[in-house]
């Protein structure tokens, strides 16, 4: 059994936070750098090159990247030989959101009730998920998700007979519909299976995998492929104001689900898709 006091969490959150708002994640700044070589449009081409001199100087001058600083959204893979001590994990993470966003001199963006709206003032609470894995090791993933982006996700209760088929439209339908609101180029993050919440949390989950990066599943491979070329012809374009790069990425997740559903998740995330992990 391994030890680890929370206070090393909520450093570690810290820092994840101002990171990830102040650079892009390398798996990003090569997705934007090949958008800008495959780009056919010149309209296209400016407004990616506006979005790189924005990073350029986002990373020079210490300003986050975007002006929305997110909503904290913290995946924690926590080893089933780890042992927390010394407060509660929970109040841990947000204690570190607190301060990453606080003395990081981020946006805060979080309201304590969807109705009456007070804002926290430090951008708590987090969004949590906990995985339990083998091992004594912790690993944080921080991925900080703009609302402009977040507004245009949507879940699809589909039917089996829809098949593979409906998955793509449904998709296709979310982009189309998202258009310029989500900040293409896009990262589309899709959850196929489990019920109506596990698909939405393995959309979000696959916004965290490496832009580039495809599944081991030879048809899922092919369907994000399918997905990212059929994506990048519908015109939408950098910026939303026309051309040949709409998105980074399609990643899509599958779980097993039940014999009368076929739950389908697009989660739509910004040119910059913020993450950034840490192994304690």
């Amino acid at each position: 059994m391994r030890e680890i006091n929370v206070s090393v969490v909520t450093d570690n959150i810290k820092e994840l936070c101002i990171k990830a708002n102040h650079f892009l994640s390398p798996d990003m700044t090569c997705a934007l750098n090949s958008a800008c070589e495959a780009e056919e449009s010149e309209l296209g081409k400016m407004v990616l090159g506006s979005l790189k001199e924005n990073l350029d100087i986002a990373a020079s001058d210490m300003i986050p990247i975007c002006q929305d600083t997110g909503m904290a959204v913290v995946f924690m893979n926590v080893g089933q030989e780890v042992h927390f001590v010394g407060g509660n994990l929970e109040d841990a993470i947000n204690e570190g959101v607190r301060r990453g966003y606080v003395d990081g001199f981020l946006r805060k963006s979080v309201v304590s009730d969807p109705i009456e709206r007070v804002n926290t003032k430090d951008n708590t609470p987090a969004v949590i998920h906990y995985n339990i894995v083998p091992g004594d090791s912790v690993e944080i993933t921080l991925a900080p998700k703009g609302f402009g982006s977040e507004n245009m996700s949507k879940v699809y209760m589909l039917k089996p007979a829809d098949g593979i088929e409906g998955v793509k439209n449904a998709v296709l339908s979310a982009v189309k519909d998202a258009g310029p609101n989500a900040c293409p180029p896009m990262v589309i993050g899709v959850g196929i299976g489990g019920t109506f919440e596990k698909c939405a949390l393995l959309a979000k989950k696959a916004l965290t995998r490496p832009a580039g990066e495809h599944s081991e599943i030879p048809y899922v491979k092919a369907l994000e492929e399918e997905l990212l070329r059929r994506i990048n012809k519908t015109g939408i374009g950098p910026g939303g104001l026309g051309g040949t790069q709409t998105a980074f990425a399609v990643n899509v997740l599958t779980y097993p689900t039940h014999i009368a559903g076929l739950p389908v998740a697009v989660n739509i995330c910004c040119h910059v898709n913020r993450h950034v992990s840490v192994t304690i």
